[in-house]
């Protein structure tokens, strides 16, 4: 008993020859298609290579474009060449031009013999699959293709939309169950030979031919019909990304390969010099009755289909940048930003970093510059403190800075002055924890020294600016820790505040914070906030501060405290 192998091939046809070589002396009769698109000097040195053995042939060839009947009729061609010359062929397997053996000719020889009248292709109902990309499983039976989705793709698009409003249904020819599976497969010579001679064969083919990729339907649905004895998987490992692309194996692949256990793989590198020798002229003898596996890797491949598709949270570059919405996390690690704090209490970085024990920025998105802790002009990964390369790309900016600084939690300042672009990023980041002071703007208006009628002005800009920034922190869209105080309410009472912050930051500290930063000076604030009113202006972000009283906080109402013994 013998095994035949037929070959697809179009591109690298120097790999091809290798293969085909290894399979011929070691017994194996082989027929080769060639692509007819494939330069005629170029496939005349592939014959000339092979000429000296006897057990290679050649099919009629046929151009062999993706999602056509081609390659379907090349498959038949090859394969009746395949049946007619070699009598002792007892199952053919169907391998392409990129096709490596990982495991020696024997032992494949000795799995089919234990297996004569099994049949080994994939094949599985329309309603059955989920892995086609693009849609069109039962659809491409019942409608018409006759334009190459690949060169061809708007009048494509535009014919199955047509026949989809106007209804147009193929009816499926009877005694026909639609099935799809992969391409590549290893079929008993009672079963090919029977879909071969069928009596309907001109029929089923004219059918076939209008049919959307016809190689992944074709003999897969036939062998429902003739076979005895189906075995619905492949031997062949071909493993596909999520766009319906195969991977490709490189030489690094090497020890992926060897622990599949599987007969052959596709699709390898041309280049794959290492990959070529190890399997083709080393030892690549695995054991001799290990069942074909490709589940076993397929955890690596789903890893790196997962990485491919969602990447790392956080991290943006060239070579991925997502969707909008389409990120695996905005951010990589968590960080709190600081609204109305350095305006409430003095030096109030300098106090977060102490106690926290993390990187306290100043506001990194003021309109002047970026104010790095320590006033830093570049920061972690060469992150300028130029306004103008951050507001080209803002979110960004954060995002690299936090990707920058893993492991480190940072901290920084914000308000209605700075740059309101992140707003909703930071709004939406479950990686954020933002805590406001509203109307803590006015402060720094209530210790300048400016007209005050610009300080009016001013005033109502800061408010607006603020009010639309807390309505997009108050939205159902918000993922991010959030926690809102009016002014009013926070100095009257900043420890309880404070520690909860800190005991968010830093979990394990389990510290009850013994000092506060100092207060800023609020004396007479209540009156600057009545002239604002007298003046036309409605300050509502600051709470209910009182006119002629001085806001006074609960520390300084309870004194020094005592132990009571």
């Amino acid at each position: 008993m013998s095994v035949g192998f037929v070959m697809l091939c179009h591109t690298a046809l120097e790999r091809a020859a290798e293969v085909a070589r290894h399979w011929a002396e070691r017994g194996c009769p082989v027929v080769i298609h060639v692509d007819k698109r494939v330069a005629k000097l170029a496939y005349d040195g592939l014959v000339q290579s092979l000429t000296d053995l006897p057990n290679v042939l050649f099919s009629q060839r046929f151009a062999c474009e993706w999602g056509t009947w081609g390659i379907v009729a090349a498959t038949q061609a090859a394969s009746s060449l395949m049946l007619e010359r070699f009598d002792d062929v007892r199952h053919v397997y169907l391998a392409s031009g990129s096709c490596l053996p990982l495991r020696p000719v024997e032992e494949l020889r000795a799995y089919l013999e234990s297996r004569p009248r099994t049949d080994f292709i994939e094949s599985v109902t329309t309603t059955d699959v989920g892995w086609t990309v693009g849609g069109l499983n039962l659809e491409r039976f019942t409608l018409r293709f006759p334009f190459s989705w690949r060169s061809q793709r708007k009048a494509f698009d535009l014919y199955v939309s047509l026949q989809r409003r106007v209804g147009f249904r193929r009816p499926i020819p009877e005694g026909i169950v639609p099935h799809l599976g992969s391409q590549w497969w290893c079929l008993t010579r009672q079963t090919l030979s029977a879909i071969l001679e069928n009596p309907d064969r001109a029929k089923l083919d004219r059918y076939f031919r209008r049919v959307w990729i016809p190689d992944e339907s074709y003999f897969q649905t036939m062998v429902r019909r003739f076979s005895t004895n189906v075995e619905s998987r492949s031997l062949t490992l071909a493993k596909f990304d999520y766009q319906g692309k195969p991977h490709i194996f490189y030489d690094d692949h090497l020890q992926l390969l060897r622990r599949s256990d599987c007969f052959v793989a596709r699709k390898i590198w041309p280049q794959a010099d290492k990959l070529y020798d190890t399997f083709l002229r080393g030892n690549s003898h695995g054991q001799a009755s290990a069942e074909p596996n490709p589940g076993k890797i397929d955890r690596l491949f789903s890893k790196a289909v997962d990485r491919r598709t969602k990447g790392r949270a956080g991290l943006y570059m060239q070579s991925r940048y997502p969707n909008e919405n389409w990120e695996n996390g905005r951010t990589a690690a968590p960080y709190s930003v600081f609204e109305g704090f350095s305006e409430v209490f003095e030096n109030f970085e300098a106090w977060l970093g102490k106690v926290a024990g993390t990187r306290a920025h100043g506001h990194l998105f003021a309109p002047g510059r970026v104010e790095y802790a320590g006033g830093e002009t570049v920061f972690s990964g060469a992150l300028s403190d130029s306004a103008a390369l951050r507001d080209y790309a803002p979110k960004n900016f954060l995002s690299n800075l936090i990707w920058n600084t893993r492991g480190e939690r940072q901290c920084f300042q914000f308000g209605p002055n700075d740059n309101q672009e992140i707003s909703w990023f930071v709004a939406c980041d479950p990686n954020a924890q933002i805590s406001v002071i509203t109307g803590a703007w006015a402060i720094p208006l209530f210790h300048s020294n400016r007209n005050f009628s610009d300080i009016r002005r001013e005033a109502a800009r800061l408010q607006k600016l603020e009010s639309d920034h807390v309505g997009i922190l108050r939205s159902h869209y918000a993922k991010a820790r959030i926690r809102i105080w009016t002014l009013a309410e926070f100095v009257e009472n900043p420890m309880e505040p404070l520690q909860s912050i800190i005991d968010e930051i830093s979990p394990r500290s389990q510290r009850r914070l013994t000092e506060a930063p100092r207060l800023a000076d609020l004396k007479g604030f209540g009156q600057f906030l009545q002239n604002l009113r007298n003046q036309g202006m409605q300050p509502v972000m600051m709470g209910d501060f009182p006119t002629g009283e001085d806001p006074t906080t609960a520390a300084s109402r309870r004194g020094r405290p005592y132990l009571v013994k």
